[in-house]
């Protein structure tokens, strides 16, 4: 009976809660910081399929195949390059140097798939690069480095410190918490029902946009690719996906909560716990499991590229270890109980003073 009651209890807090939590002015930018990444991978998308276009076209008027530039060699001269491919679609030639001038010259070519450039100085061809179009691993890649450096550790963080700190902290400022105080309701079933509604809200919010960030980014792929990928490794790594993203925001959900509770100014927890997710590399092993980021990083499908990354960047993408999907999983739970009693705690002993809010 008892557990029924604190049930319907719960179920009517995050009724209440819903509309605010969906609807706050003060939370507008969580959507735009949502969605910014789905419109980014749209915007590649067209890029690509231009890019695409562009190279089918010129290799009507430039035909070469790929055989026949794979067969051009290094120390070739320009003539000779030319015997063997043709007339390049783009030519550039410069000087430079003061008494000893240097002659530099680029040439570019494609067989409607792939794109050649052929670098010459003084007549010697010293580089080549093969410039490919964009295919599902390359794509995977894109998407893991975009999703972990960027979509984890900055887009969620910040959507939950918005959204789950103002949980207590909006309520205050708009001096009606003390209506919630006033029924006869525990306060530990208060703050279930407003971390579930929070986490309800951003689970949509950032789930719908990771959905968005795959579509997009998937957009430019061709009929026959794209049957390939759902028919291969795609429902696997879009499921992972989504998965991540919904525990991201039930850890940091919980973290930003307790943080409310704690704190007057959200910004001071928030930067303590991004300079603690980011130490995450140089933390002990046993420190490292106190760390949100350590278990969502475990558990993302693709391992994110580093190469050409700044090495910053390169070094947050590395920093998780091979831990199991389930034990992560586990971990992650745990973890998220242990801050949610401790804010349970913190509730209890929460006393309302507007004057000082």
């Amino acid at each position: 009976m008892k557990w029924a009651l604190w049930w319907s209890q719960i179920r009517a807090v995050i009724r209440l809660e819903m509309r605010k939590t969906f609807f706050a002015k003060r939370g507008i930018w969580v959507y735009l910081l949502a969605l910014a990444p789905a419109a980014l991978f749209f915007a590649d998308s067209i890029a690509v399929m231009h890019d695409r276009d562009r190279r089918a076209e010129l290799a009507t008027t430039h035909p070469v195949t790929r055989e026949v530039l794979g067969s051009v060699k290094m120390g070739m001269s320009r003539d000779e390059v030319e015997a063997i491919a043709g007339e390049p679609y783009t030519k550039r030639i410069r000087s430079f140097g003061g008494r000893e001038r240097h002659e530099f010259a680029m040439y570019r070519y494609t067989d409607g798939e792939n794109d050649y450039v052929f670098s010459f100085r003084d007549d010697e061809l010293v580089g080549r690069q093969e410039n490919e179009l964009r295919s599902i691993p390359k794509d995977s890649l894109i998407f893991a480095s975009v999703f972990q450096l960027f979509y984890l550790r900055l887009a969620i963080f910040f959507g939950c410190v918005g959204i789950f700190t103002n949980l207590f902290r909006g309520e205050l400022l708009d001096k009606s918490l003390h209506f919630y105080l006033l029924a006869p309701i525990r306060r530990e079933v208060l703050l279930v029902g407003k971390y579930l509604a929070g986490l309800i809200a951003t689970v949509v919010i950032f789930t719908v946009s990771t959905a968005l960030q795959l579509l997009a980014m998937g957009w430019h792929l061709t009929g026959p690719a794209m049957t390939e990928y759902l028919h291969g490794v795609g429902p696997g790594q879009i499921g992972s996906y989504l998965g991540v993203t919904a525990l991201a925001c039930l850890g940091y959900g919980s973290v930003f909560l307790a943080a409310g509770l704690l704190f007057r100014n959200p910004i001071i927890p928030a930067a303590v716990v991004l300079l603690w997710e980011s130490a995450n590399p140089f933390l002990p092993a046993a420190l490292k499991k106190i760390s949100v980021i350590f278990y969502l990083q475990s558990m993302c499908p693709v391992v994110a590229s580093q190469r050409d990354m700044p090495a910053l960047a390169a070094l947050l993408l590395s920093s998780a270890e091979a831990t199991p999907v389930v034990w992560a999983v586990s971990g992650l739970v745990v973890l998220t109980m242990a801050v949610l009693a401790l804010a349970a705690r913190q509730a209890r002993k929460l006393e309302i003073n507007y004057s000082s809010d």
